[in-house]
């Protein structure tokens, strides 16, 4: 009786073993369609100026792309922008604390802009450049980052580089 015991024992041990690694592998299933996800910097508008504090707020567009049959989300983009070849800083679009049902869904050839506020402080930067920025007088933004996103299965980070 004991030897039935052991050998059942073991057998379930096993069968979780290859039920894990099918999961596993199920699970990388998703990660090369999600990597196909494809992000733009469209636009970098500023909405607001703190002339005490010499800072300002810019809103930040990125266009994300799906050209893939999965559907996915998108947790994290970081960048540094760019403007005129000028390092402004560095950004965070983040929606890691909203859980996957909350964030915008990516389903196939779905094209959705996120925006994101991007905090720009003069004491960073040079001032004629940073007047610049103010006036709109940027000939060019360039975003250089990594967009994280999600699947139910997969999570893929995936290096950018875009310019308005």
């Amino acid at each position: 009786m004991a030897l039935q015991s052991k050998l059942l024992l073991y057998a379930a041990i096993v069968g979780l073993l290859g039920l894990m690694g099918v999961i596993f592998w199920y699970g990388n299933l998703d990660a090369p369609e999600i990597e196909q996800v494809e992000i733009e910097i469209t636009d970098v508008k500023v909405f607001s100026v703190n002339k005490v504090a010499s800072t300002a707020k810019l809103a930040v567009t990125f266009l994300v792309k799906n050209p893939s049959d999965t559907t996915f989300t998108v947790s994290v983009i970081s960048y540094d922008l760019f403007a005129d070849g000028t390092l402004l800083g560095s950004g965070q679009y983040s929606t890691v604390d909203i859980a996957m049902p909350g964030r915008a869904i990516f389903s196939s050839g779905a094209e959705i802009p996120l925006k994101n506020t991007f905090e720009l402080e003069k004491s960073e930067i040079n001032d004629e450049i940073y007047q610049k920025v103010l006036d709109e007088d940027i000939s060019s933004f360039k975003a250089e980052g990594v967009i994280v996103a999600e699947s139910a299965w997969s999570t893929i980070e995936k290096e950018f580089d875009s310019s308005t």
